[in-house]
C-alpha cells in the first residue's frame, strides 16, 4: 500500500528517494492545479504546485519557496495530508502533500503552461502526472487522509 510502480518496472527503484511537496491550495471550493512546461517528461501533465527540497529544508520551507519561484505567490503552510512513494523510470519520488493558504501576490506562470482554479469533483477529468492521482482520489473522498508520522 502506498507503492506504485510504473509500467515496465520490474522491481522497486534502487535510486535514492528524491523528496517532493505538492500543495493542495483551496480557495472558494476549488483547488489550484497546474500543467507542466513543454521539454519535461511529463510535459503537458497537470500537477499540484510544489517542487524538490533542497539539502538543509524543510518540506514546508520549500513549498514555501517553489510557490513563490513558480507561480510568484506567497503562501502559508498548513497541516500535512499524508505522503506516498512513486517510482517513475528514472527517478523515484515521495510526494508529500500539504494544505497551502494564499497570502499575497499575483499568479504569475513562470514555469507552467497554465494554471486552473477547478473544482474539487471536476479534478479527475485533468490528466495528472502518475505521482499526483492519489492526492486527487483524496480530495474526491474529502480529504479523508490516512495517518502517517512526519
Amino acid at each position: 500500500m502506498g507503492h506504485h510502480f510504473s509500467k515496465g518496472a520490474q522491481k522497486p527503484s534502487m535510486k535514492p528517494i528524491t523528496r517532493v511537496t505538492a500543495a493542495i491550495l483551496e480557495r472558494d471550493g476549488r483547488i489550484l492545479i497546474a500543467q507542466r512546461k513543454g521539454g519535461d517528461f511529463l510535459c503537458g501533465k497537470w500537477e499540484f504546485p510544489g517542487g524538490k527540497v533542497e539539502a538543509g529544508e524543510t518540506p514546508q520551507t520549500c513549498l514555501g519557496r517553489e510557490l513563490k519561484e513558480e507561480l510568484a505567490i506567497d503562501v502559508t503552510v498548513g497541516e500535512y495530508l499524508g505522503s506516498h512513494i512513486y517510482h517513475y523510470d528514472h527517478l523515484s519520488i515521495e510526494l508529500m502533500a500539504y494544505r497551502a493558504f494564499w497570502v499575497s501576490g499575483v499568479l504569475t506562470m513562470n514555469d507552467h503552461n497554465a494554471c486552473r482554479w477547478v473544482p474539487i469533483d471536476q479534478l479527475a477529468g485533468f490528466d495528472f502526472a502518475p505521482a499526483d492521482r492519489p492526492f486527487v482520489a483524496m480530495l474526491a473522498k474529502g480529504m479523508k487522509r490516512q495517518p502517517k508520522q512526519k
